[in-house]
């Protein structure tokens, strides 16, 4: 009895391997159209800066790039959603500032933020302003220090809730101005926002998109940007070190990210195509226009950059003993 592969056996096996399914990363990806899930309601920054990148995203790679908005939860659920979903490349997520803070502040999530989910690029970031109402008189930030040192306790500041980036602002500019200044949560940013142009709290830290034009308009004071730079949204307010408080830098930022298992080659081929619509001119434009800063770089520099942003509010949401409900 012989043994081996007949000719025909080879020729069979051959055919065997050119019809399995070939690795995602190796198919002309994609073949079909992108869900790129948005933890936030519509018509936010967030919304805005994942619909502008989507298009252009989508025209190149000649599928559509299907924004889902999966609000709530402190943007946990849609983040979960990401998470579970298959490795495929056609699921992806905008992940936001509250990625960086959410795992010191809630005792457990569904999903692991170290593991479930791999960085494809950063879309970009909008440093905090530190505001107060016209009618506050302090005119810097010296100033605003030295009233909040007169009156321990008295004045307040405004926040979009708990473990906000504006509330985490506040907490790092007070612990590093050494201020007492009380907490008022609101529902949201807008409201925030609202409560300090009527003169209901002294303070806020928020991003310029929601407030360059009360602020432009007069109706708010921004006192310094809580970035290394000055915002080019409104390049007369000084940065924060600048104005004598070094080392307070907070930005509401946004990114992609893909469940883990995502091929690289997948990964690489998304981070490429961010990249080149946040070079665009119209993109740039739009994202100016609600005080956005387009920033890209590897996948490398915004898996370095989440990592650093767990690290930084771990510290910061522990001395200042945040919680839910706190």
């Amino acid at each position: 009895m012989k043994h081996g592969l007949t000719s025909l056996d080879m020729l069979l096996f051959m055919l065997a391997i050119l019809v399995l399914p070939a690795p995602v990363g190796a198919q002309s990806y994609p073949v079909r159209p992108i869900r790129l899930i948005v933890p936030f309601p519509p018509g936010g920054t967030a919304d805005i800066a994942a619909r502008t990148v989507a298009q252009k995203v989508g025209e190149r790679l000649g599928q559509q790039v299907v924004v889902d908005n999966r609000g709530g939860g402190n943007t946990v659920i849609g983040t979960d959603m990401a998470a579970k979903a298959s490795p495929d490349g056609y699921t992806l997520v905008s992940v936001p500032f509250n990625y960086g803070v959410n795992p010191s502040f809630y005792e457990k999530l569904p999903y692991d933020p170290a593991k479930d989910l791999k960085a494809v690029a950063l879309l970009g970031l909008s440093p905090n302003f530190l505001l107060v109402h016209p009618a506050v008189p302090a005119r810097s930030v010296k100033e605003l220090i030295a009233l909040a040192a007169a009156n321990p306790g008295k004045l307040n500041y405004a926040t979009g809730g708990e473990a906000s980036s504006n509330h985490l602002a506040t907490e790092l500019f007070k612990l590093a101005a050494h201020v007492d200044v009380v907490h008022i949560p609101y529902k949201g940013a807008a409201s925030a926002v609202t409560a300090l142009m009527s003169g209901e709290v002294t303070l806020l830290f928020v991003a310029v998109s929601s407030v360059i034009a009360q602020i432009q308009a007069g109706r708010l004071r921004a006192l310094a940007v809580a970035s290394n730079e000055r915002s080019p949204a409104l390049p007369n307010v000084p940065t924060m070190a600048e104005a004598g408080v070094p080392n307070v830098e907070v930005s509401a930022w946004h990114g992609v990210m893909a469940p883990n298992g995502t091929s690289r080659q997948v990964i690489l081929k998304l981070n490429a195509e961010i990249a080149r619509a946040l070079r665009l001119p119209d993109v740039i434009e739009r994202f100016t226009a609600v005080g956005f800063e387009p920033r890209g770089g590897t996948p490398e520099d915004f898996d370095r950059f989440i990592k650093s942003e767990i690290e930084k509010w771990a510290v910061v949401i522990r001395r200042a003993k945040i919680s839910p409900g706190s």
